[in-house]
């Protein structure tokens, strides 16, 4: 069996019902869009093909969605290694149909933060030129959000502790502080947050918006977000790897 719509169903009530899960991947990015966003005057401000608001919601939709894959994935590492496996292997599903259990199960939060954040937005006054940029922006942001995935798997897999999913949300809130994601940087903390792993994929989720135009004036270059986010997949598939390596030293 590939997939179990049965264990599908519990897994996604299961975190519903995870008061960390809700917090962190669905409540706390809606929260700093309205604090920072909908909740200030300067929100209706005119921002590349839109408005600040715009450009606020999508930056807490891309750090929601990238918080999401990071925890959920991590849980599911430390899940396989506390012998999980074999009671699975009493049953018709595979392993591979865990993962992809546990995959779908961090995609549809990530999803949902992304329509909590995007709904809050429209609710209160984001605004985009046209329709089309929307739908560019949420695609780029789940399309490349999936890339966290691989974090939180390498430190779900790396860490024996069941506090993985802590860490690598907490890792997430640390990336976006210092990726000019929460507030715009300038000088040489710009020039710092380029080489971290939330800026290319924040850039390029606000790109519909700002055709890469910072607050500061200064221009992204299409090439290096792409860098940023290629390097960073790279590093983050050789934490799987390493991961993997010393979670077989310990059994």
């Amino acid at each position: 069996m590939l997939v179990s719509p049965t264990m599908l169903r519990i897994e996604g009530i299961r975190q519903l019902r995870n008061p960390y899960t809700l917090a962190f991947t669905l409540a706390m990015p809606v929260a700093m869009y309205l604090l920072f966003g909908a909740g200030m005057g300067y929100g209706s401000l005119s921002a590349g093909h839109g408005n600040v608001s715009f450009y606020v919601m999508t930056s807490m939709a891309a750090y929601g969605t990238a918080v999401a894959m990071s925890s959920l994935t991590s849980l599911a590492a430390t899940e396989a290694k506390q012998g999980w496996g074999r009671q699975l292997a009493m049953t018709p599903l595979t392993t591979a149909g865990y993962a992809l259990t546990k995959l779908l199960t961090s995609v549809a939060f990530a999803a949902l933060a992304l329509v909590a954040v995007f709904s809050a937005g429209m609710m209160t006054g984001a605004q985009v030129e046209d329709a089309w940029r929307w739908v560019a922006t949420a695609a780029i942001i789940l399309g490349i959000g999936l890339m966290y995935g691989l974090f939180g798997l390498g430190v779900g897999l790396f860490f024996s502790s069941d506090s993985a999913a802590a860490l690598a949300s907490i890792s997430m809130t640390f990336f976006a502080f210092f990726g000019n994601v929460f507030m715009p940087l300038d000088g040489v903390m710009l020039d710092i947050a380029r080489f971290t792993p939330l800026y290319g994929f924040v850039a390029l989720s606000r790109w519909p918006l700002t055709d890469g135009v910072l607050t500061t004036g200064q221009t992204d270059e299409l090439w290096m977000l792409f860098l940023n986010v290629v390097v960073w997949l790279g590093l983050f598939a050789l934490l799987v790897t390493m991961g993997m390596k010393r979670s077989r030293s310990r059994q």
